[in-house]
């Protein structure tokens, strides 16, 4: 569910643009719009019984099974190859593709489906937890999370620049200020302790 763990925000105090290109001011409402989408699909999924697992704390981890795990990545994967699909569709204006394509690739979906094959053939949490594929998410998301946190100072600091102030597409006496918030505070705390059995927190 790494996808859904960074939401943008783009906030335009104007918007302008030259030739065919789509306009920033464009480019934030189809994202937002296919973002919404699939925010609305994974929170609503989230809430449901089937969805429980994947938010399940260490001590609730037994109220379920690997193969519960398995399934609710199964429709997380779903809502990803939608939201992949529906962003693929949007041509960014070439002042955010490099942002849009690192946000929006495939290997959002790769360490998910290993990792829900792995859990449908799990005879248990003790099984799955000590599997490579579990091993792989870990690390995938604390990758992931880092990636977040570097791309937050960076973009933080392309904004404190100026960098998308008097581009070559829009009049000079323009500025274009664009403020990006990433929901990096979403990933967990200790992404090596994803879905750990026994949990590493137990007294031995």
């Amino acid at each position: 569910m790494r996808f859904m763990l960074v939401s943008v925000c783009l906030v335009l105090t104007v918007s302008g643009c030259g030739g065919g290109e789509m306009s920033l001011t464009e480019y934030v409402d189809n994202l937002n719009a296919v973002g919404g989408r699939a925010l609305q699909q994974f929170e609503a999924f989230l809430a449901s019984p089937q969805g429980e697992v994947l938010v399940a704390e260490p001590a609730e981890i037994n109220d379920f099974t690997p193969q519960d795990l398995a399934a609710a990545l199964e429709r997380v994967i779903e809502i990803a190859v939608e939201l992949k699909e529906a962003a693929d569709a949007i041509e960014p204006p070439q002042q955010v593709a490099d942002l849009h394509h690192r946000m929006f690739h495939d290997k959002y979906t790769f360490y998910e489906e290993a990792l829900a094959g792995r859990a449908n053939t799990a005879a248990d949490w003790e099984e799955l937890s000590q599997s490579p594929e579990m091993e792989a998410y870990r690390v995938a998301i604390a990758e992931d999370k880092q990636a977040c946190i570097d791309l937050q100072s960076q973009l933080d600091a392309t904004e404190a620049r100026g960098d998308f102030a008097d581009t070559p597409w829009i009049p000079g006496e323009l500025k274009e200020i664009v403020d990006a918030v990433l929901g990096c505070s979403i990933f967990p705390e200790n992404p090596e302790d994803l879905y750990r059995y026994p949990p590493s927190t137990s007294t031995p």
